[in-house]
């Protein structure tokens, strides 16, 4: 088969592009001349668009089309509908990998006419809408199993399946300045679960704690939506506050220049990982991953009988499986890596 235009479609969240990121450079090592294409919500292709071995970041805004449902423009909705998908099948793509595994994944790969559309064995209806279905491999003790493994069912070289997030000059001078002030540690604490997340006197204890170790500054990373928490977070302490003052990337560039990463299951915990930079991450509710891409990352996750519970705690609002971490374990934990003590 003559493969010249691919398109990738892992539409979110944060993490997963992150995750699925190395497929990019199995396709290009296969197929080194083709024009290589990804379809993404929004929020994620920041993480997209500066990756040098990616042609073109496709977005599909889907809480556009959300609204328009929800207002009834109906009308409106069918024509954007058709715009896209006319979009779509103007590319001429002869692969489509739907590494989704959804129904709205599915239609997308589906829209573009692709006489190839590989995608995962699902729970949802998505049969006829890919021309071969596989069975996803997934080990949740190998970060991204389910992206290596459809690599290796198609053929690709799985020797060098490290993510990668791809940073502009203008991304990469924001973190230098950040550095010229110190060197720091990065913290992590937002996600959209409260099952998934640390105590705030955890976070303040650990961050005095590293600065008094090995002298570092203590900076929070988060979204807009976490402002107002990260403010709380900081007060009364040494810590500084950059949540919702970055671009998604030039957070990610914070992490790249940083001495240290503390997170919980979020998807700038795992670009830690995919920057090789010492990284320590905490799982409760969620399936851990053990086995990570760099040698620098370390996962505390306490192995209870409710755990994981994922979407569906049965805790009443304890969590355990997070409130049992304690800032000396992952003391403990970061002295397992290599970062220089304070002079």
């Amino acid at each position: 088969m003559t493969v010249r235009r691919i398109l990738v479609v892992r539409l979110s969240a944060l993490g997963d592009v992150v995750f699925a990121s190395p497929l990019i450079r199995s396709l290009r090592s296969r197929w080194p001349d083709s024009h290589i294409a990804w379809l993404v919500e929004p929020a994620a292709a920041s993480l997209l668009t500066e990756h040098p071995e990616l042609n073109e970041v496709l977005v599909w805004d889907k809480t556009r089309w959300k609204t328009l449902w929800r207002q009834r423009q109906f009308r409106q909705l069918w024509r954007e509908v058709r715009e896209f998908r006319t979009r779509l099948r103007q590319g001429h793509f002869d692969l489509v990998l739907d590494i989704q595994g959804l129904l709205k994944s599915a239609v997308l790969a589906w829209f573009t006419g692709a006489r190839s559309r590989i995608g995962f064995i699902s729970k949802e209806w998505t049969g006829p809408l890919l021309t071969h279905r596989l069975a996803k491999r997934a080990d949740t003790r190998n970060i991204g199993s389910e992206y290596r493994g459809i690599a290796e069912d198609l053929g690709l070289s799985t020797e060098d399946f490290a993510m990668e997030v791809g940073l502009s000059e203008t991304d990469r001078a924001v973190a230098d300045a950040e550095r010229d002030k110190g060197r720091y540690a990065v913290f992590a604490p937002f996600t959209t679960r409260p099952q998934k997340h640390w105590q705030m006197a955890y976070w303040r204890q650990l961050g005095a704690l590293i600065q008094e170790r090995w002298g570092l500054r203590v900076v929070i990373l988060g979204g807009p939506g976490d402002i107002e928490e990260a403010r709380a977070l900081v007060a009364d302490t040494a810590m500084e506050n950059l949540a919702g003052t970055l671009s998604l990337r030039e957070s990610a560039a914070i992490i790249a220049e940083a001495e240290l990463l503390v997170g919980v299951d979020t998807g700038l915990t795992h670009m830690g990982t995919a920057f090789e930079r010492p990284t320590v991450a905490l799982f409760g509710s969620t399936v851990p991953y053990r086995e990570t891409s760099s040698p620098l990352t370390r996962i505390i996750y306490h192995d209870l009988a409710c755990a994981p519970c994922r979407r569906k705690p049965t805790c009443n609002g304890r969590y355990e499986c997070m409130t049992g971490i304690g800032p000396e374990e992952v003391m403990d934990v970061i002295g397992t890596l290599p970062i220089t003590e304070t002079v």
